[in-house]
């Protein structure tokens, strides 16, 4: 005995499968874009390529003040200064990068700091180095 669907015939479920092919795979290699007419059509000779990233400046929150290779930078520095390490000193901040492997630069810019001071932020630490931290908000 034959299982097979009652329903509609086998042309009539090909079709069906066609039309929600695109669902059913995904967003990945024919994806969305089953059919041709869908496929976007390429930028001419001399124009862009379409893109979904926004020109210019990427990060729409920088603080007033800064800009966002600046809160970038001072993100990255903060990565490799932890909490334990604050307040702390010259010293402190050294060994505390190194211990969370910071890369060279990082090593050779808290190198650069004066001795003897307390940082109680890597706000402050930042603004040590010569760098400048936002601009009051309110």
């Amino acid at each position: 005995m034959d299982r097979g669907n009652s329903k509609h015939a086998p042309r009539v479920d090909e079709q069906m499968s066609q039309e929600v092919n695109g669902l059913v795979q995904g967003p990945g290699t024919g994806g969305s874009r089953v059919d041709e007419s869908r496929v976007p059509e390429p930028a001419g000779e001399d124009q862009p390529e379409a893109t979904t990233a926004p020109g210019g400046d990427l990060r729409s929150g920088t603080p007033q003040g800064m800009t966002s290779e600046d809160v970038e930078a001072r993100s990255r520095l903060g990565r490799f200064i932890t909490m334990t390490a604050l307040p702390g000193d010259r010293a402190a901040l050294l060994a505390n990068a190194r211990e969370n492997e910071a890369p060279d630069d990082v090593i050779a810019a808290l190198e650069r700091l004066p001795d003897g001071t307390r940082y109680q932020t890597v706000s402050e630490v930042w603004a040590a180095l010569g760098h400048k931290n936002e601009t009051t908000r309110w």
